[in-house]
């Protein structure tokens, strides 16, 4: 398996959940990956589940100054960068938008949109300026194409997304950098539990997968196996496309 093989990627958000089975997957096609998360002690603990090519870096996605140090890693460890994930997110608890606080607001727009704007703001000088090929993918959300109740800022963070990436997409296409998205539908993450507003069980997933057509939450490998596709010189003709990762739940 070496659909990855010599490429070099930053996975953000890969201690755990979505961003650690990309982390998994992009090293079994034969990736280096730097693991770039805010918990020291799980990013390092997937790295040494991963070996020698993937490395623990800390992150704060929203710090220009921790996106240079992400690039400076991959440069001197791994000889320079091919592919930038940005899966690390966050939401506040699903409740009605009359009772979003500035706090929330600012906590999934500085996440989920101003990663972007940083990531992209530090990396793409590097890409530009030695001519070579980029490619970044974003984990956006079915929240941003077809948004439930009660996550209003949350639906918009990732509809920013899924557009900027459309936006960059068009603007540095022909410097040979893509920008794609992805859109898991609900899962089993971290996250869950705020975004259906109750403990993640089985039965309180139940309403959110019961409108899905395929019958079953999205799982990490779901949501990796789109990413490696996107990574991979596969799609070297694929940018601007946002997948749906979502069990025909935006049909």
């Amino acid at each position: 398996m070496s659909r990855l093989q010599g490429k070099v990627a930053i996975v953000t958000g890969a201690a755990s959940g979505f961003g650690k089975g990309i982390a998994a997957k992009f090293v079994a096609e034969g990736a280096s990956v730097i693991i770039a998360d805010l918990s020291a002690e799980a990013g390092q603990a997937a790295a040494a589940e991963l070996g020698d090519k993937a490395v623990f870096q800390h992150g704060d996605v929203t710090k220009s100054a921790d996106w240079e140090a992400l690039l400076k890693l991959a440069v001197d460890k791994f000889g320079g960068l091919d592919i930038v994930v940005n899966n690390a997110g966050a939401t506040y608890a699903n409740k009605p938008t009359t009772d979003v606080t500035d706090r929330d607001f600012d906590l999934v727009f500085n996440v989920n949109v101003k990663s972007v704007y940083v990531s992209t703001n530090v990396l793409l000088p590097y890409f530009l300026n030695n001519k070579r090929p980029g490619n970044f993918i974003q984990v956006a959300s079915t929240a941003g194409i077809r948004p439930r109740p009660r996550l209003t800022w949350y639906n918009a963070s990732k509809a920013a997304v899924i557009n900027a990436t459309k936006t960059m997409a068009v603007e540095f296409g022909p410097h040979n950098i893509r920008f794609n998205a992805v859109s898991p539908v609900v899962g089993s993450t971290g996250m869950t539990h705020l975004f259906i507003g109750k403990p993640d069980t089985e039965e309180n997933r139940a309403g959110f997968v019961s409108t899905i057509p395929l019958g079953r939450p999205s799982t990490p490998g779901d949501i990796a196996n789109a990413c490696c596709y996107l990574a991979s010189d596969e799609a070297s003709f694929i940018t601007g496309v946002n997948i749906e990762v979502d069990g025909g739940r935006c049909v």
